[in-house]
């Protein structure tokens, strides 16, 4: 439905980049577009707030995750983990390039790639080929902590998310319905 489609990057250490990537699915949806949001390091098993509302909804979104257990505050210290993703999360990009390529969506948003691609798990050269493959009518979305000035360059709008002050810090625990 998209004429144009634009490259986005939401990324920093501040909370909100997965949030404000739903926001943009559910305005996308809103206005008739077909969307489809993969998840990243975030397995489907993974009890969440955004794919609960959208599957209650029956909204023309689609929610996706890569099949692999994480436990983001440990998996990164666990060599196998990180083999794990790194291994499964090519062949996603492979797919996700042709969903692109072929619009099969109007919207795709790439929840935590370039977490994924500022630790080591996904290859620049693999999410470039998502970018580049694309079709010129899709929106892509990429969100995630790390944004290189590389990764930076292929975007037509980054938006950098700022942590001033997080309750994390004071011991505040994530909460059901707002972090997740």
């Amino acid at each position: 439905m998209l004429e144009k489609g634009i490259v986005q990057i939401y990324t920093g250490d501040g909370k909100g980049k997965t949030t404000a990537s739903f926001g943009l699915a559910l305005r996308a949806a809103g206005r008739g577009n077909k969307v489809l949001v993969y998840q990243f390091l975030k397995p489907p098993g993974l009890d969440l707030g955004e794919r609960r509302a959208i599957e209650a909804a029956a909204l023309a979104i689609t929610v996706e995750a890569l099949d692999v257990p994480w436990e983001m505050f440990e998996s990164l210290k666990d060599p196998q983990a990180v083999a794990r993703a790194a291994e499964a999360i090519r062949p996603a990009c492979r797919r996700l390039a042709q969903i692109a390529h072929e619009k099969q969506y109007d919207v795709v948003i790439l929840d935590e790639i370039v977490f994924c691609m500022s630790e080591g798990l996904a290859k620049f050269e693999d999410v470039k080929a998502i970018i580049d493959q694309k079709n010129p009518a899709v929106e892509l979305v990429l969100t995630g902590r790390g944004a290189t000035p590389q990764l930076i360059e292929l975007a037509d709008l980054v938006s950098e998310i700022k942590s001033i002050k997080h309750p994390y810090l004071s011991g505040l625990k994530a909460r059901a319905g707002i972090e997740y």
